[in-house]
């Protein structure tokens, strides 16, 4: 949720899932795909592997 907003300020680097809210993602530096679509898989791929 938008709770979200204040932790994803303070990150290194600050991964919005695609499925989040408008206003968390205008605060991600990297928009993801959505939960039905190994988003969280997909960033570790995209920034750990």
């Amino acid at each position: 949720g938008t709770n979200d907003i204040s932790l994803l300020s303070t990150a290194g680097l600050a991964v919005a899932m695609g499925n989040a809210y408008d206003e968390v993602k205008a605060v991600a530096d990297y928009v993801t795909l959505d939960i039905d679509h190994n988003g969280v898989a997909a960033a570790i791929e995209k920034f750990l592997l």
